[in-house]
């Protein structure tokens, strides 16, 4: 058993069993060392590991290693396998695709549609060029409308398909960028402010590759987002 219920605890533990762990990443906080990062810059990865790795008679247990990655700006639920077996069996249900994701957004402007499927192909690189041009790959996400506010859209999204990037690029794609957003968007160019990309990881769910259980996470909205939701009323 893992120290999930220590008062001290530096991540919310929101998922354990004999395989995998399943955290709450907060929004600022890096999932692994990245190459541009500083060696003295923490990540999720190294707070993990040193805190909730099992011990047993003080011999350190296996290691806890990441089966996917959110954005250091994106909150929500990340899962981690105890030992490189484990992960490559959950990472290969990430692979084929039978993880399903769950993210909850803010976007610029009123979606007018109450649910849709966004098809446009993407880089799994820092571009946002969507024709099918050397480096681009097919790319899918369906999303719909949870609330219509003033000037801004509150959008449950799933990817079906899982590049790099591609919330950010999919709805700067049909005109409606990520509150926030400052990668592909001119952040200045909106009146709507916030201090990061509004993008929460609110639900994983999958069927358990070792029990074969169904599994569901989910993490509730994030505290700036909610206090967004709240200085923005209708």
């Amino acid at each position: 058993m893992s120290k999930q219920f220590t008062s001290n605890a530096p991540i919310k533990v929101l998922y354990e069993d004999e395989q995998f762990m399943a955290f709450y990443k907060p929004a600022g906080l890096l999932s692994v060392p990245s190459a541009v990062s500083s060696d003295k810059e923490k990540t999720l990865d190294q707070m993990v590991n040193a805190f909730y790795r099992e011990e047993k008679d003080g011999v350190a247990g296996a290691r806890l290693h990441p089966c996917h990655r959110l954005d250091k700006e994106t909150s929500g639920v990340i899962f981690f396998a105890k030992g490189k077996v484990n992960q490559k069996l959950l990472m290969d249900s990430f692979h084929l695709r039978k993880v399903h994701k769950k993210y909850i957004l803010f976007v610029h402007g009123r979606v007018t549609r109450p649910a849709g499927t966004i098809n446009m192909p993407v880089k799994d690189a820092f571009e946002d060029k969507f024709s099918p041009a050397k480096g681009a790959k097919d790319a899918l996400t369906k999303y719909r409308v949870m609330e219509l506010r003033k000037n801004f859209t509150v959008v449950e999204a799933e990817p079906i398909t899982g590049r790099t990037n591609q919330l950010r690029l999919h709805f700067k794609g049909i005109g409606h960028p990520i509150v926030g957003e400052n990668k592909y968007i001119f952040r200045k160019d909106f009146d709507l402010k916030f201090k990061r990309t509004a993008l929460h990881a609110a639900e994983i769910v999958f069927k358990h590759p070792v029990t074969g259980e169904p599994v569901k996470v989910t993490a509730k909205l994030s505290a700036d987002m909610l206090n967004f939701l709240e200085r923005n009323r209708r």
